[in-house]
Formats: structure tokens, sequence, C-alpha cells
């Protein structure tokens, strides 16, 4: 099956200063660093990993919201790296993004209405009495009254604001979401509802999602394929079944282990294996892990990806 969204050895680089102007040091920190990825019509990926990973920074760059610094984004075969506004604005018709936070994501002083139909205006989409019907259709799609089309983000909850921004999403009929962390920021009861709405969306409308979390037990249940991410790089990919019943490479375990479990005597044993994982994970991936590259492994060559089994790769353990 053909990809409809494919990255190759995709980088983003940012250079940092330190110190007093006259005695100046710049860093370059690997935000994302050589990360290569496809997506098929239809597919659900979700990019997991902890905090500063690099999932954020591929949501933005897919979407040409950040400039990569290297690599190539291709949409339908189109290389859209480079693209200009004029290419940019036709490819975001068919690409949009729901972000972490529905409070910050959207414009306070605007009414729902206002908001929905937003990408109607931009795209020169339809006249007003029929961008007002469509808002009406895509809030009721969401789980919202469109009533609630003159109201304010200010006047609902977060999982209201989120609904907002999924219909907002939504507008364009696009074929490729991203969901950076949407439902981060919700309570329990409102986060399963988010992931089942986005779930039933997904299937009625054939979307292609690419979903970034943290939180594994959501990915399991959303997502087809698991690509998992440290420190700007993907370490183990594959169905999401076989990343969880047999993930290969420790760091993966490493985030299995910290799914919460209610058997404490489970957590006891838990605690145990953990250290164990970290070790082995520092091993494995050399002086990515270590804060610091140490004699042993500074100037060695970075592990690549492998295919271990059909689907699924692991970056292999550096080489002694």
């Amino acid at each position: 099956m053909s990809a409809i969204l494919a990255v190759e050895s995709l980088s983003r680089h940012f250079v940092t200063a330190s110190g007093p102007l006259w005695r100046r040091r710049t860093r370059v920190n690997k935000a994302v660093d050589r990360v290569s990825f496809s997506l098929a019509s239809n597919q659900v990926l979700g990019l997991v990993g902890e905090s500063g990973c690099g999932k954020t920074t591929i949501g933005l760059m897919l979407l040409r919201l950040l400039a990569p610094t290297g690599g190539t984004i291709r949409y339908r075969g189109d290389d859209i790296t480079n693209a200009q506004d004029s290419a940019l604005k036709r490819v975001r018709r068919e690409m949009q993004i729901i972000f972490q936070d529905p409070f910050a994501s959207l414009d306070p002083m605007w009414t729902l209405n206002q908001i929905v139909i937003e990408p109607f205006v931009i795209h020169n989409r339809y006249d007003r009495s029929e961008r007002l019907d469509r808002a009406a259709q895509l809030l009721r799609q969401v789980g919202l009254d469109p009533g609630y089309g003159s109201r304010y983000p200010h006047e609902l909850s977060g999982g209201q604001r989120q609904r907002v921004a999924i219909a907002r999403a939504l507008a364009l009929e696009p074929t490729v979401i991203g969901a950076d962390e949407p439902t981060s920021a919700l309570d329990v009861s409102v986060k399963a509802q988010i992931v089942n709405l986005l779930s039933r969306l997904q299937r009625d409308r054939g979307l292609t999602l690419f979903f970034i979390s943290h939180d594994l037990s959501l990915v399991r249940h959303v997502c087809d394929t698991i690509a998992v991410m440290y420190r700007g790089r993907i370490v183990e990919q594959g169905p999401t079944d076989a990343i969880f019943a047999d993930p290969i490479h420790p760091y993966t375990r490493v985030l299995l282990e910290s799914i919460p479990i209610a058997d404490p005597k489970q957590r006891r044993r838990r605690l145990l294996r953990q250290e164990d994982h970290r070790a082995a994970a520092r091993e494995a991936l050399g002086s990515r892990f270590r804060p610091a590259p140490d004699e042993t492994t500074a100037g060695a060559p970075e592990p690549e990806l492998h295919e271990v089994r059909p689907g699924h790769r692991v970056r292999c353990i550096r080489a002694e």
C-alpha cells in the first residue's frame, strides 16, 4: 500500500547560546534527528515517548508549521519540504492539527461559530449562510449543540473546547490529521469521551491520523502502529499488538513498565524489573541515553533501525 505521508531522515536542530557575551558558547540541540516513517491511508500512527523527545516537533514539521533542518517530507508523493506559501495552502486543506491545549489554541475573542468557519474564510469556501450551516453541522458531529455557536471559549469546559478544536480541524474535510496530546489537559472521564470521538471520526471519515502522546494506554486503544521515540530518534516501531505483547528494545520496556497498575504486589515486582530495563536501555542506546558520552561510546557509530519481524523495526544494540 502506497504511503499518503512519508518522511525520510527528518531532522530539526536548534542552536542555543550560553555564557557572557564576550565568551559566548553555542550548542546544537538535536530535537529531532534523522527520523523516517510513513503513513498509509486510513492508518493511525502513535508517536510515543517522554516529554522532550521530539514528538511535537515532528508534528509541527509535518504540517510545515516548523521548517526542518534536514530530510524530506512527502505528501501523496510530492515533496513539500520546501514548499512555498501557495503550495502549502493547498496542502493544508488536506492536513490539519489538533493542538494540546484547546484554551490556548482557540481565540478568546471569537465565538465558536467564528472559530469553526475561519478555515472557510481563509480558503474562500461557501457564502456566509452556508458557512453558518456547516459550522452547525460540525458542532453537532463533535457532540455539541449548534446553539453553542454564539458562545465564547471561556464559557465552555475543557472537553467542550477540545471538541470545538476538533470541529475546526474537520472543517475542510482533511485526509490527514495530527493530534498533539489532545487529552492531556482533560479529566479522565472526559478524556475517554474525546478518544472515542476521535476513533469514531477516524473510522467514519477514513482519516489518516498521527497521534502524539506519552500515555501508552491511550495509544494502545487508538493506534494501529507505534513509533517509540527517545531524544529525537525512533528506537522501536511496529504494530501496536506486537509492541505491547513483545517489546524488544529495553527503552520500550521501560515505558511499558510505567503504565499505572492497581495491584500493589504487581507494582513492587515492577519496581525490581524497571531498574533492570533502565540499565539495559542505557547499554542499548549508548551515549544517547547517558547524560554525556563517555570514553567507550564517544565517536561510536549510531545504531540503526533493523527489521526483526515483518513491520517491526528496532534500533539495534550498539556493537562492542
